[in-house]
């Protein structure tokens, strides 16, 4: 396991820089000036230069890529100069110095986003911390959602196959893959939200956490939460039920089932404690991609129900053009989906004893 865990590890971080070399590439080859999208038309030329010194913008763009990994890397390099873009500033870095040679010092610090360009040198870190955690929170309801029922409606299909209940749930899961999710998400709000607000209560609009009539304190929301995690699971629901049924109805064919049956074993128990367990590994695999798409951003659903989570402040800083919350959103991103697929590999062990960590 330790050796597994330090391959994976290994292999994460050789991504993580792949991932950062390419973004950092990408976006510093787009055309116009970062100093100037920082100030936008009130620019003139020495609040440009100072901008420029800054944040390194006036340096070649090899050095420039070095600033950005130096900010990125727990463990990086600083110098004592006041006027250099690593000196180390207060505000800028909680660092703790490890040791230090001539005037460059080597420190552990937490790694630096940098500072967003649209919200008045608010911190990317910052920014991402007030936005993921209600992506979370909607990632997992959709996906508790999706698992609890995608399970039990695959197991009730798989059970009940080519009989009435089964056409109806196949029926579902179909027209579930195939609406989009801007779609059924505009079609959830208006109906649920507009045309049948005087039952459900539930608004169009609306986020975790809300402002009180005062203005004053925010006051969590859950009712918000119901529309976007039921629009948000429904694909997923769908495929659950399908690999659900299909892997089940494989299972049963197998030999040990048989056996099973054939001692006189309950046939909840062989269901509950055989076939189920044997049947997820497929399940597992597609929730795991499922997951991590909706911790990388819910786009079209967050936006369309103003819940103010990641995807929907990705697509503000691409209106934007606020590269650093763009790029730092991006490496949430990367490492999200890593750290999901590491999970998910230690899951299939305990799923398939035949399946071993190599």
């Amino acid at each position: 396991m330790i050796s597994y865990l330090i391959n994976k590890i290994t292999y994460a971080l050789l991504t993580l820089f792949g991932v950062v070399t390419v973004i950092f590439f990408l976006f510093n080859v787009l055309p116009g000036d970062p100093a100037q999208m920082m100030l936008g038309q009130n620019e003139d030329s020495g609040q440009l230069a100072a901008v420029k010194q800054k944040y390194g913008f006036d340096k070649p763009i090899s050095t420039q890529y070095f600033y950005y990994l130096n900010d990125l890397s727990p463990i990086s390099l600083h110098s004592k100069k006041s006027e250099d873009y690593t000196f180390l500033r207060p505000n800028k870095y909680a660092a703790t110095s490890l040791f230090s040679i001539g005037q460059t010092t080597l420190v552990l610090k937490f790694p630096y986003l940098r500072e967003s360009f649209t919200k008045q040198g608010k911190k990317v870190s910052q920014v991402l911390g007030e936005t993921l955690p209600n992506t979370f929170v909607l990632a997992v309801t959709a996906i508790v959602i999706a698992i609890v029922l995608g399970i039990v409606l695959g197991v009730i299909s798989a059970l009940y196959k080519d009989r009435w209940i089964d056409k109806f749930i196949q029926i579902f899961s179909t027209f579930g893959m195939s609406i989009p999710s801007f779609f059924s998400a505009i079609l959830f709000a208006w109906f649920f939200g507009y045309v049948l607000h005087e039952y459900t209560h539930l608004e169009m609009t609306g986020s975790l956490y809300e402002l009180d009539d005062f203005g004053n304190t925010m006051n969590i929301k859950w009712k918000n939460l119901i529309l976007p995690a039921i629009v948000l699971g429904i694909r997923p629901l769908a495929v659950v039920i399908q690999l659900m049924r299909n892997s089940l109805l494989e299972v049963f064919n197998q030999d040990y089932i048989r056996t099973a049956r054939a001692k006189g074993l309950n046939e909840f128990q062989i269901i509950k404690r055989h076939a189920v367990k044997n049947a997820l590994n497929p399940v597992v695999t597609a929730i795991s991609g499922w997951f991590a798409s909706m911790l990388a951003g819910a786009v079209f659903v967050e936006y369309i129900f103003g819940w103010n989570g990641l995807g929907k402040e990705i697509v503000n800083a691409l209106n934007t053009l606020d590269l650093p919350v763009i790029m730092g959103s991006v490496l949430i991103i990367a490492l999200l989906f890593i750290i999901i697929n590491i999970f998910v590999d230690i899951i299939y062990v305990w799923l398939d004893p035949k399946v071993k960590l190599e």
